[in-house]
Order: structure tokens, then sequence, then C-alpha cells
């Protein structure tokens, strides 16, 4: 009776989440000209396959487009980038037949598909849009005819303080004023809609979980083997009685409801959660692909460090900097209604300031004011009757957040954002330049898949501080929790990996910066030879030098995991992005880019996915590179679902932790004032509920 209640509980919370959420977020979906001259364009059906597996994610995404009308037309499909997603397979349907996209140079893949369009051939085209958007084209839709397409692309997927996270984005942000202004998008699935998750994990996985829905099915399939089942048909005939019930008792329409099919809208993220057993040691764990014995190896090192963190129990000084711009409007609200019970829950030795800032920053708080009734009141009220506009300068908000900062109490900095810089300064170096004049540690709040997140990771790593993303769809409380737990314990800082004993070269990411508690830390390099190395993991805690290490073996051949390969370009391909973002595009960056890209098959800034029929490609003499390596990965993933999956722990013999890796049952301090503004969403929710009531 207890999981019922429990399975109550969280269905309310969700259906309560899910009404909170706005639909005025411009969606993935068929992009039209908000003019309309020409036709839109159905989705007829979309469905997710999601395998997730030790270590890294694989999404695949089967699309089919309908054109209702007497002429063939082009399709445009936008959706949001997967955070560190890499697109590694388009696949369009040729005269019934798959034909696996290659991937070019940006302009030569746009220069064929043109050439294509224009002669009335099949063509496909993927394409990156910075930070923000993959944009899929397809030309033609024949007229009263589909078109079917196939999306994979690959992501690493982290464990936080016990907890894994998975987003399928699908809420674009609305931050793109230009955009939203041209387009119209149709975000809904006429017919049939599918999203199935499968977690694969060598450790104990206790439970999953996928907010909002209360329509999903979940099953445990073994030990570490979970799945996720969300459709649009009939599927409370799958749910036990008991559960229908509760489902009933919660949401009566909502359940009547789904035994039909009816549409489906790509308007709000699917997230999903696993959660391991408690208690499991820290350990490191190893990936490799090595299909020659003498030639190179590819390998991605997993760290889950133990929990030997100390708690931090000294008063602190915050600074809330909150992003006042016209974007936030439909977040504001949330965030304004609950900030007092954030301020509330200060110690008293705890001071704070409040910073705004749209197209200009202004302070509410005469410098730094203690925790007591009245100035809690006070700037609370203040906060409420702020009203969001105008664009984002981000700049200004940050230097005046980062002005009169006291330097003998400990400092954080808490930016709260869903936007890009717009307004007054947006140089990249400059921003580096400010977060590095003060020893402030500065953690980001990212709401929403639109913001500029290379821009955000990079201040927050510069600054030794951290950045969470969070969605409309994430469980609240639980990003909350996670992100309490570290800003209340020491840090890992200045960390770095040292490897000894055989070969190894081009480690990825080249610069680590801190580990706060939770956190993995996921290492990617190639290697030569086999055997016994040294591993090594140094950094400084408080100023104290720590090391942790161990022993084990990196395998002479390997042959499961053909993906790593990909997952190590894309990370390397991220440090040489991150070095333009940081000091500008030179012509040999750019150029390394594309050659990796190219190399792995990968969608990048300078490069994109082509579809064209075989003959097209032989005629531009373009290799089949993608095509033969798709193949590999499908084979291996085919192979790799037929067995349970095998542990990857390597330092068994020798285990580079001596204590339990962290978890929210193991303790996270109370709840830090900045880390209760993830609560507000949940908290006004339930305010306003109660209030109706």
């Amino acid at each position: 009776m207890q999981s019922i209640n429990t399975f109550r509980t969280w269905a309310a919370t969700a259906l309560i989440l899910a009404c909170a959420v706005g639909s005025d977020t411009f969606a993935a979906g068929l992009l039209s000209p908000t003019d309309g001259s020409i036709p839109p364009l159905t989705i007829k059906e979309h469905h997710v396959n999601v395998v997730i597996e030790d270590g890294y994610a694989i999404t695949t995404v089967d699309q089919t487009f309908h054109n209702p009308h007497a002429t063939p037309l082009e399709a445009n499909y936008s959706f949001p980038v997967p955070e560190k997603g890499a697109v590694s397979e388009f696949t369009m349907w040729i005269d019934g037949k798959p034909v696996v996209g290659e991937v070019l140079e940006k302009q030569q893949a746009r220069k064929i598909y043109e050439e294509e369009k224009a002669a009335g051939n099949d063509a496909g085209l993927t394409e990156k849009d910075g930070y923000k958007t993959f944009e899929v084209f397809v030309s033609p839709v024949r007229a009263q005819n589909d078109t079917r397409i196939r999306l994979v692309y690959l992501q690493p997927a982290h464990v936080d303080t016990g907890i894994g996270r998975y987003v399928y984005p699908l809420e674009e942000g609305g931050v793109d004023e230009q955009k939203l202004a041209f387009w119209t998008a149709n975000k809904t699935v006429s017919d049939n809609f599918s999203f199935e998750v499968t977690v694969r994990s060598a450790s104990p996985v206790e439970a999953v979980r996928l907010p909002g829905r209360p329509n999903a099915i979940t099953q445990q399939l073994g030990n570490g083997d979970w799945q996720i089942r969300l459709n649009n048909t009939a599927v409370t005939a799958a749910l036990t009685r008991e559960d229908a019930a509760v489902l009933n008792e919660t949401n009566q329409a909502a359940a009547n409801s789904s035994a039909t099919q009816s549409a489906f809208e790509l308007d709000k993220d699917l997230v999903v959660y696993w959660r391991h057993q408690a208690g499991l040691p820290g350990s490191v764990d190893m990936i490799a692909h090595k299909p020659d014995a003498n030639g190179r190896g590819t390998f991605m090192l997993v760290v889950t460090p133990g929990d030997d963190l100390k708690p931090i129990a000294e008063g602190r000084d915050w600074v809330f900097v909150l992003d006042i711009s016209g974007s936030m409007q439909g977040k504001y609200a949330t965030l304004a209604d609950g900030i007092e019970r954030a301020l509330r829950q200060m110690p008293p030795n705890d001071r704070f300031r409040i910073v705004l800032f749209n197209d200009r920053a202004r302070e509410l708080t005469p410098g730094f004011v203690v925790v007591n009734e009245q100035n809690v009141r006070q700037f609370s009220d203040k906060v409420a009757r702020v009203s969001p506009d105008n664009g984002t300068n981000l700049y200004a908000g940050l230097s005046l957040g980062l002005d009169s900062l006291d330097s003998d109490r400990t400092s954080g900095i808490v930016l709260v954002t869903d936007g890009v810089a717009n307004v007054g300064e947006v140089e990249n170096r400059k921003f580096i330049d400010l977060v590095q004049k003060k020893d402030v540690r500065l953690f980001t709040m990212v709401m929403g898949n639109s913001a500029n997140r290379p821009l955000l990771d990079l201040m927050t790593r510069e600054s030794n501080g951290f950045a969470l993303s969070i969605s409309n769809s994430d469980d609240i409380v639980g990003q909350l929790l996670t992100a309490t737990s570290k800003v209340n314990h020491e840090a890992l800082h200045d960390v770095a990996i040292d490897i000894q004993g055989l070969k190894v070269a081009d480690l990825t990411p080249k610069r680590i910066g801190s580990l706060y508690r939770g956190q993995q830390l996921v290492v990617f390099g190639h290697y030569w030879g086999d055997g016994m190395a040294d591993v090594a993991i140094d950094g400084k805690v408080s100023g104290e030098a720590k090391r942790y290490a161990t022993r084990f073996a990196f395998p002479a051949t390997a042959t499961e995991n053909p993906e790593i390969e990909r997952l190590w370009a894309f990370a390397a391909i991220e440090d040489m992005h991150q070095e333009i973002h940081d000091f500008g595009e030179k012509p040999d960056l750019k150029q390394a880019i594309t050659d990796l890209a190219v190399e792995y098959g990968l969608v990048t800034d300078y490069t994109s996915m082509l579809v064209v029929d075989d003959a097209i490609f032989a005629k531009h003499g373009i290799k089949r590179d993608n095509q033969a390596r798709v193949a590999t990965e499908q084979a291996a993933r085919e192979a790799r679902a037929q067995r349970a999956a095998p542990s990857r722990r390597v330092d068994t013999q020798q285990p580079m932790y001596s204590s339990s890796r962290a978890s929210h049952r193991s303790g996270g301090g109370a709840l830090g004032p900045w880390s209760l503004l993830m609560l507000l969403p949940l908290v006004w929710v339930m305010a306003r509920s109660t209030r109706k009531a």
C-alpha cells in the first residue's frame, strides 16, 4: 500500500506541475512561414527509442511527414540541441529503401542539397544552428504522400548524487525573437507517438521515473534493467487494476482519455530519472573500443567519487542575479512568488543582495543586508512588483553582482537565466575577464533549451562553480536536493588526471576544473598497447593537495562499444569549440573541427549530414564512410541487447575510493537560500492550489 500511496503523491505532483507549465514556448516541430504562403505539412508519426547504458545514451527518432496537398513541398523540422548531443545518423527512405547520410563541410552539403531539390530529386539535410537547434530539411514530401526519416544522436549519460537524468528536449525556449516572428511551428503528431526508454545498468537501479506523465508504463526487467513506455494509444490496459484506480482517482479525465488514440503535442520536454541503490562504492568504470590489438584504442573513463567531501558550516554571502528580460515573462512570477520563502531559509549568519537585469542592471538591496523579518518582507515585495521586459544585458547584471564583495567572507553568485546576451557586451572574452577578477564561485541555473550554454558553462568553469540545466518537466525538488548538496560541501578544485604505464594521448576535456559532491568525472582519450596502468586523480580541497589512485588493465582488444569513438570525437570538438568561444574563430581550429567531424560522422557548426541517392553520392565522389560506421554500431547494439549489461568497473583490485558514493539519503546539508529558488515552481503552484481550495 505504501508504494501506491507514493505513486499517488507523485502522480498528483506531476499533474500539478504540468498544469503550471506555460504553452507559449516555441516547441519542436515542422516550420512554415507565418505569412501562410506555404501550406503546412503534418507530423504523422513520431517514435523515440532511447537506450541508456553505463556511461552514454543512444536516442533514435523515427518520424513520418505527410503532405495532404496537391503539390510536393519541402519539410523543415526543428528541434532543440540536446545537451552534449551529437547527431550520428540521418537516414531517409528513398523509393522504399533507407539511405544513410554522410557528413560534409556545411556549404558543400547545402549546395548539393539545393541542386537535388531544384531537380526534384529526393534529398535530406541536417544542420546545426549553433547551440540552439538542429534543423532537418527534406525535399520533396510528395503530394498526398509520406516521407520517413530517422535521426540518431549520442550523448554521455551522467549520474549525479546517485540519480541519473536524461532529457528528450522539445521546448525550444522562445528566446529567438526573429525566428518566432518568421515561423510558425506545427508541433502536433496527428497519428502515432511513442517514447520508449530502456535503462541497462550493471549497478542495481532501485527505481525509474518520468515526471508529469502519469500514463507512462514502467517495468523492471532485471536488477539494473528498466523500461519506460509512453504513447498516445490505449495504454491503461497494460496497468494493474490497482495502479489504474490510482490514476482514475488522481485524474479521472486523463485516465479516461488515455484509452483512445489522440494527438500528441511536441511542446514539453520528456525527462527520465533513474536511481541507483544507496551505499554503492565509489568506483572507476571504463569502456574501450580497440578492434586491432596493434592499433590505437579509444577509451571513456567514468569516475564516481566516494562521499568524502565535508560539509561547510560558516556564514556566507549570496548575490542573486536574476534575469528579468522579456523571455522570462512566463517564468518570473514563479520565482517572485517564492522569493520570500527562499530568503526565510537563510541562516542568521548569512547575508544577501538581489540584482535584476534586462537591458540594464539594477540592485534592489543597498549592498548586503542581513536576514531579518523586515529585510525579507521588504525586498520580497520589491521583487514581486517587477515586470519582465526588454533585452538581456547579461554582462551588466554579472558586473553589478560582482561589485562590493567582502573578501573576508565566502561568497557565491547565483545566476538564473533562460536567454542569451543580446544587449551590451556580448564578447565571450569579456565575460571570462569579468569572472576572473573576483575569487567567487558562480552557480548558474540554466532555464530552458535555448540559453547560451557554451558561455554559461565557460563562466562557471572559470570561477570553479557549476551549472545545472533546468527543464519545466524536471522534478524541481530533486534538482533542489542535488544542487544543495554541492554548495553545502567542500569541493575538489584544480582537478587533473594522471595515467602512467602505457601510452595515452588526446585526453578530453583538456581542463577539468572542479568536482562537487556527487559529480562524476568523464574523461575520453586514446591509448596504444595494453596492460596495467597507474591512474590517479589529483586536486585540492580547501587548498590542501589530495590524490586518489588506482591500478588496472587496458584491454588489448574491445569491440562491444564502437560508439565510444564518436563520443571521443565529439568531446574533442567541444574542447575546440570552447577555445573558439574563448578567443574567437581561427582558420586552423575551424578546419580541425571540420576534419574530425567528417571523419567520425558528426553534425557540427561547420558540417552537415546529407542524404541523396547512392548514385548522387558516387557522382560527387563521396565515400560511404558513415554508412559503414552506422552498420558497425547497429550490429554492436543488437549484440549488446541480447545479454545483460556487463560490469564496467576496473578498480576492483585496488579501489580508488574507500567510501560509498554520495546520495541524497546520505545527507546533503540544510537547504541553502539560492538552491531553494529551484523549488519555487512547485512552491508557487502548491500555494496557488491551496488558496483555490
